[in-house]
């Protein structure tokens, strides 16, 4: 796990990181391997939110009261921080896109969200397919926890991101001294917030 310098003691703002919205893509469609990598890479990846949903109001009390609000460059993660944090200036990221899914080329049709899980489950134990892996992943996550970190010392963050980056940045939070204060969970427009506790 890389090093992160901890944020300076001068009570930098909180880090609350968000999870996107219901995207409009069926994770239902019944595909074969190759079927599922064609749905990431051109229903999934680029899919807008599913019309008609509404931030949750705590999110976007989080959102009034920080200074900097981040998206991934993913279009589900940006109609997200515009829902949270509507006419705000968003600082928008590619290091917080999710993590790749290359699923493994196995036989059978199965649903999209199936292959997912198969896909995540092969790529943490090193099958990549000349996708992003694990390990670059990993110092992905380190990266953007860092530029977190640097931005709440200027005041409180907001990220909306993705369900399984969120999940690898939460070492690397822990590491430099942040504490999760208010867990939601991981789905949808779920989200978490973190106050450094490094003292």
């Amino acid at each position: 796990m890389t090093d992160i310098r901890p944020a300076t003691p001068s009570r930098p703002g909180f880090i609350t990181i968000a999870r996107h919205g219901q995207p409009l893509a069926n994770r239902e469609a019944m595909l074969d391997w190759r079927g599922y990598e064609d749905w990431w890479d051109n229903e999934y990846q680029p899919a807008p939110l599913v019309a008609g949903q509404v931030a949750p109001e705590a999110l976007q009390q989080q959102a009034v009261e920080a200074s900097t609000i981040f998206a991934s460059t993913l279009r589900r993660a940006v109609e997200t921080a515009q829902a949270v944090a509507p006419n705000r200036e968003l600082v928008i990221d590619k290091d917080f896109i999710e993590a790749e899914l290359p699923p493994p080329p196995w036989p059978g049709r199965f649903m999209a969200k199936t292959w997912g899980v198969f896909a995540r489950c092969t790529w943490w134990l090193g099958q990549s397919r000349g996708r992003e892996s694990r390990v670059d992943a990993d110092i992905r996550a380190a990266r953007a926890v860092e530029r977190l970190i640097r931005a709440a010392d200027d005041g409180p963050v907001v990220c909306c991101a993705h369900g399984w980056f969120n999940r690898m940045m939460r070492p690397h939070l822990k590491a430099a001294g942040w504490v999760c204060v208010r867990d939601g969970g991981d789905s949808y427009w779920s989200w978490r917030r973190y106050e450094y506790r490094g003292d």
